[in-house]
C-alpha cells in the first residue's frame, strides 16, 4: 500500500441502538402492543453521518464529551459493532486496546492468564514463553503472577493486559481510555510505548479525555459532538474546542447568584452581583468563559444597607484544587460602596482550566469584614490551543542575538 493511501476510511457511517422502555409481562401483552402500534423501545442515534480518513503512520485522536459516540466509533472500527449503514475500510490488521483483559479468567493465576490472553492474540506457546519475562517486568507484577486474577486490583489487571497487548505486532492500534485506572508512573511507561509505536510508523487511533496526551502525541484530532463530527483539527485547536465543550453551563435563573455560596460578615455593605467577562462591554460573556491573554473584568455590584462607606475590596483566585493563584486587594485606593466596582486584569495569564473567585468587602482599615463570599463566581479559561505547562503563562518572547 502506498504511504499516500489512507489506511482507514470511514464514509457516511450511521449507528443507532434500541433502548427498551418497558418490560412485557408476556406474549399476550406483546401481541396486544403490536396491534396497538405501541413500541416498547426508543431508537437512539449514536453516530450520524461520520466520514473521515486516517493516513498510514498517523497518530489520530478522537475526543468529545461522554456519550458523544467515541467508544461506539472505536468498536465499529474494531469490528465489535456493525454499523446501520456506511463504509468502514481497514487496510491492514489491527489490535484493539478497547477493553483490556477481555478473555481473562479470574479463577486462573496471572501466569496462566498471560498464556491465555496471548493465545487470543494469536501467539503460540513458545512465543509467549519467550515474551513472558518482559511482560511481567513491564507490568511490575512479578510477586503476584502465581495469585489468582480475582485477587488483583483493577489497576493490576490493566497493567497486565496492556503489557500483553503491546506485544501484538499489527500496523494499526485502537486505544480507548483504558489507562485511566493506572497510576501516573505506569501511564508514563505506556506513553513511552506509544511514542515507540509512532516512531515505528504504526497507525494509532486514540480516544481519550487527556488533552495533554492529545497535544503530545496526536497529529490530527477528530472532535465528536452529539454523534456528529464537529471537525478535524490540529491537537492544540482540538484541545481548546474540547475545553469549551466541557465548561459547565448554568441555567439562566442561577447565573450570577450568590445564594449557594458560603458567606459571612456584618452585612453593612453587601455584594449583590458578581460578573466576569473578557470584554470591556461584557457583551455576550454570561457563560463565564474567558480567553487567556485577553483583558479580564471583574464587576461587583454592591448593596449598601446603611450610610455610604469607603471600602476595601479583596479578591482571591483559586484553581479547582484550592491552589491560591492570586489575592489582589484595593487597600490604599478609596472605593465608594454606593457605586459598582470593577477590577481589570490586563492580558489574563492563567493557563486553561476552571477557577473560583472569592470576594470580600472590608472597612478602610481592613478590621471589619462587611461581606465575605467563598466561591462568589466560577469561570473557565480557554486558549487558542498553544501547549502550556504550570499555572500561569508568562507571555515571554524568544529571540536570538
Amino acid at each position: 500500500m502506498s504511504s499516500k493511501e489512507p489506511i482507514v476510511v470511514v464514509k457516511d457511517l450511521y449507528k443507532s441502538f434500541k433502548l427498551p422502555h418497558e418490560q412485557h409481562s408476556g406474549i399476550k401483552q406483546r401481541i396486544i402492543n403490536i396491534f396497538k402500534g405501541v413500541k416498547g423501545y426508543e431508537t437512539q442515534r449514536v453516530l450520524n453521518d461520520i466520514s473521515f480518513e486516517i493516513k498510514k503512520g498517523e497518530f489520530f485522536g478522537i475526543v468529545g464529551r461522554n456519550g458523544c459516540g467515541k467508544s461506539t466509533l472505536l468498536k465499529i472500527l474494531a469490528g465489535i459493532y456493525v454499523p446501520d449503514k456506511g463504509i468502514v475500510q481497514i487496510n491492514g490488521s489491527l489490535t484493539p486496546f478497547i477493553e483490556l483483559g477481555v478473555g481473562f479468567n479470574p479463577e486462573l493465576t496471572g501466569r496462566e492468564n498471560v498464556f491465555l490472553n496471548g493465545a487470543l492474540l494469536g501467539f503460540s506457546r513458545s512465543e509467549m514463553e519467550a515474551m513472558y519475562d518482559a511482560i511481567v517486568e513491564f507490568a511490575e507484577l512479578k510477586k503476584f503472577m502465581d495469585q489468582k486474577l480475582k485477587n488483583y486490583s483493577s489497576g493490576m489487571q490493566v497493567r497486565l493486559a496492556f503489557s500483553i497487548a503491546i506485544r501484538a505486532n499489527t500496523p494499526i492500534l485502537l486505544i480507548d481510555e483504558v489507562l485511566a485506572v493506572g497510576d501516573s508512573e505506569f501511564q508514563s511507561k505506556c506513553y513511552v510505548e506509544f511514542r515507540k509505536m509512532k516512531e515505528e510508523g504504526r497507525t494509532i487511533i486514540f480516544v481519550t479525555h487527556d488533552m495533554s496526551a492529545v497535544e503530545r502525541f496526536c497529529d490530527r484530532v477528530l472532535v465528536l459532538q452529539s454523534g456528529k463530527i464537529k471537525g478535524i483539527y490540529s491537537p492544540g485547536k482540538a484541545a481548546a474546542i474540547y475545553q469549551r465543550m466541557n465548561v459547565s453551563k448554568q441555567p439562566d435563573d442561577k447565573k450570577d447568584t450568590l445564594s449557594n455560596s458560603r458567606r459571612w460578615g456584618t452585612d453593612d455593605v453587601r455584594v449583590d452581583k458578581v460578573t466576569i467577562c473578557d470584554g470591556a462591554d461584557c457583551v455576550g460573556s454570561t457563560d463565564n468563559i474567558v480567553d487567556q491573554g485577553e483583558d479580564l473584568f471583574i464587576r461587583i455590584k454592591l448593596k449598601n444597607k446603611s450610610n455610604p462607606k469607603k471600602v476595601v475590596v479583596g479578591l482571591a483566585f483559586k484553581d479547582i484544587y484550592g491552589v491560591n493563584m492570586s489575592g489582589p486587594n484595593s487597600k490604599g485606593i478609596p472605593l465608594d460602596s454606593s457605586t459598582d466596582i470593577e477590577f481589570k486584569i490586563p492580558k489574563l495569564s492563567f493557563v486553561p482550566g476552571m477557577y473560583v473567585l472569592t470576594v470580600a468587602i472590608f472597612d478602610m482599615n481592613t478590621e471589619v469584614e462587611y461581606d465575605h463570599i467563598e466561591e462568589a463566581a466560577r469561570f473557565s479559561v480557554v486558549n487558542d490551543g498553544i501547549e502550556q505547562y504550570g499555572k500561569i503563562a508568562l507571555f515571554g518572547k524568544w529571540r536570538q542575538f
